[in-house]
């Protein structure tokens, strides 16, 4: 059944609201130069109309609350509505206010600050970047100024990355101006500890690494790891993507991590997918603190307030003070919770992903590097199945996909992750699923999947020549 766009329900002269006359006009308040020539080409609906069309849309959508995502490296994890309460309760502050009227928003971020340093082990925070990869350039152009500041920013112009990390992690780099140098994996699935020796020294800036990784394997050598890059002059950055697996029971700081950023929007509940908005804050040893964005949420003997006085600070990397509606929602999922709350949540990741690998590995799927999994794990399908066609294969079956081919260095990779808010019985559902495919015929898997709102779509005439407007030729 074919869903209109909301332009071709569009009717000339019909209208879903009538604004009052005590609203003042448009060309009352705005100079002359900045009014549009001609109105906007909005449709025109009525309000049942457009209603019934909304209300359609979101029947269509899939996401944690109508069904199991396990999306690996994503974390898409249930958002418990009562942080939307929470958040509706800061609905009418506004950024420009005096900060001494939002002293409870100043207190709840000041507080979030200092939950997120506890359990990571840093010794400052920025809560402003936008989401995760926003973070990531918030740490590497933290990293860059310090090596500035100690002159050395023209000889370590070179940052590492494993062959498994995320793609924003070689980008994040290459944006901050560094070059990138990849380190590869060893048989076990852990960084290769000589290859990163031969490529460690004065050249370096810093090394970027998922604890535990994209392979969903704890790196075991980590605090070898650290002591190399100490001694080399080399920061040690942590990707939280991942943190999820190890909140409550190892930090970051711990392992000798100089620089960590949280995806508030995986790890602690915040609404994600879609576009936002997440929320990424970076955490700093002491002598990366100078460098933190502005401003800072301090607390002073007359209350709270926004330090601008940095002058070694990179500046401000976000509007205002970061997506605070999502700092609202992570700070009320660390407090229902508390401490023995997160541990239990990050057990019962690992748990279930475990649980789920084997159930995977009885129904036939192979998975290369088995370690002792933590939050996620990548499994291969057999010898001729295509990742691609099993995924497409699940949509009809009634479950979102996996991530597929990530990491690259898995081929046809298929990466799971369960988190810990999924029961038993859906990850026993969902390897029946997985199973059923391996009997489907192989022109079946080809052509799936068979009743979604759109059949197969092809993603490289998607990506190459995308539709990204309506026009209404008439």
């Amino acid at each position: 059944m074919s869903f209109p766009l909301i332009f071709e329900r569009s009717r000339k002269g019909r209208r879903g609201l009538k604004l009052v006359k005590a609203v003042p006009k448009a060309e009352d308040l705005i100079p002359k130069e900045h009014l549009r020539e001609a109105p906007p080409r909005l449709p025109e609906v009525d309000e049942l109309t457009l209603v019934r069309h909304y209300t359609g849309l979101s029947r269509r959508q899939v996401g944690v609350d109508t069904t199991f995502y396990p999306l690996g490296s994503c974390t898409m994890k249930y958002n418990p509505k009562l942080h939307e309460e929470a958040a509706r309760l800061f609905a009418d502050l506004h950024p420009y206010q005096d900060p001494r009227t939002a002293q409870g928003a100043l207190r709840l971020m000041w507080e979030l600050g200092e939950y997120l340093k506890a359990l990571t082990g840093m010794d400052a925070i920025t809560l402003e970047p936008a989401a995760g990869a926003h973070g990531e350039l918030t740490g590497i152009l933290i990293i860059r100024a310090y090596h500035e500041d100690r002159g050395e920013g023209r000889t370590r112009r070179v940052v590492l990355v494993p062959d498994s990390a995320h793609g924003s992690n070689p980008a994040t780099a290459s944006m901050a101006g560094y070059q990138v140098r990849e380190i590869p994996s060893g048989p076990e699935g852990e960084v290769d500890l000589e290859a990163l020796k031969r490529e460690l020294g004065p050249h370096v800036a810093a090394l970027m690494l998922t604890n535990p990784n994209t392979l969903g394997l704890f790196e075991r050598r980590i605090l070898e790891i650290s002591r190399l890059c100490k001694e080399a002059g080399v920061q040690l950055y942590y990707d939280g993507a991942n943190l999820n697996a190890i909140m409550g029971w190892a930090r970051p700081g711990d392992m000798g991590f100089d620089v960590v950023h949280l995806n508030l929007h995986k790890t602690f509940t915040v609404p994600h997918g879609g576009g936002g908005p997440g929320s990424g804050p970076v955490g700093v040893k002491a002598h990366l603190a100078p460098y933190l964005p502005v401003p800072l949420v301090e607390r002073g003997e007359e209350g709270f307030y926004l330090d601008f006085d940095r002058p070694k600070s990179i500046g401000r990397v976000r509007s205002f003070y970061g997506n605070f509606l999502a700092l609202v929602r992570a700070w009320a999922y660390i407090r229902t919770l508390g401490l023995e709350g997160l541990k239990k949540a990050a057990a019962l990741a690992v748990l279930n992903a475990r649980y789920l690998k084997e159930l995977l590995k009885e129904k036939g799927y192979r998975v290369p590097y088995d370690g002792p999994s933590m939050h996620e794990f990548v499994a291969q399908p057999p010898e001729g199945f295509r990742a691609l066609d099993l995924a497409k294969g699940l949509l009809e079956l009634g479950f979102h996909p996996p991530t597929v081919y990530f990491p690259l260095i898995v081929k046809e990779a298929l990466m799971v992750e369960p988190t810990e808010t999924e029961a038993k019985e859906t990850l026993e559902a969902f390897a029946e699923a997985m199973g059923e495919l391996l009997e489907k015929p192989k022109e079946w898997l080809e052509n799936a999947p068979y009743s979604t709102p759109v059949r197969r779509l092809d993603e490289l005439r998607a990506n190459k020549h995308p539709k990204l407007t309506y026009f209404d030729e008439g």
